[in-house]
């Protein structure tokens, strides 16, 4: 049994879900690969089913009914991932802006460091974005510095969306429990895994934006992270996180 899955969460991601997937599966460390598949459109599962074929016992698929949101998708892959033998479990978008070949360097923090979260960090060493508007770069920066603030976690990149929990963290966080969908999904994950005293090391990475498909940020996502950092500090203040 491999001891480490990655899960991909997907929407209309036909241009990049082949490429990732053989990059994924072709590391140096060996590594299964969920795809969590909101009935996209552009028939991104049919592209997953296709390739089973090739990576018999390593690629997995769970299709969902509907376009349900980011957190939920990698609820839906923590829960799926946690009843099997997984004893590391990533986060990673599909569209190349993790690079695949980083993979590693989080397990490594993990298996070897000592890590129970280890977050592949835009902003540990500075600022390592690439292709993104100077905009989008201070919003996302801020943003980070925002939860810092608010949460009192030391933590550079709060919004990341790639990394690797160690099996333990999540069968500790109550996965039920978890409120958020869009970005602030990942700022309560390491919100509730900062309050539960777990190791949390942040991994240097370069961040390249997409090049192919379309972004799924939004403006209600974008208002969810900013109130839901209030809402998590207030929750965990009166001992109802």
């Amino acid at each position: 049994m491999n001891d480490s899955i990655v899960i991909i969460p997907t929407y209309n991601e036909i241009e990049n879900i082949e490429s990732i997937v053989r990059a994924v599966l072709s590391q140096h460390k060996s590594f299964h690969l969920l795809i969590i598949d909101d009935n996209s459109p552009d028939h991104t599962a049919k592209k997953v089913i296709a390739l089973q074929e090739e990576f018999p016992g390593k690629l997995f698929l769970e299709q969902r009914t509907k376009k349900s949101g980011l957190g939920t998708a990698y609820v839906h892959g923590f829960k799926w991932a946690l009843e099997r033998d997984y004893q590391f479990i990533f986060e990673m978008d599909a569209d190349f802006s993790h690079n695949p070949n980083d993979l590693e360097k989080l397990y490594d923090a993990c298996h070897f460091g000592g890590a129970d979260l280890a977050i592949g960090s835009r902003y540990v060493t500075g600022v390592n974005v690439v292709n993104w508007p100077l905009s989008r770069v201070l919003m996302s920066y801020f943003a980070s510095v925002y939860v810092k603030f608010i949460t009192g976690m030391k933590i550079h990149d709060a919004t990341a969306g790639f990394v690797c929990y160690k099996r333990e963290v999540l069968e500790k966080i109550n996965l039920n429990k978890i409120k958020f969908v869009g970005y602030a999904f990942q700022i309560e994950m390491k919100y509730r895994t900062y309050c539960a005293k777990f190791q949390i090391t942040e991994v240097p990475i370069i961040f390249t934006d997409r090049t192919k498909g379309v972004s799924k940020m939004s403006n209600a996502i974008i208002k969810e992270a900013i109130l839901g950092v209030i809402s998590l500090r207030i929750r965990k203040l009166v001992n109802s996180l």
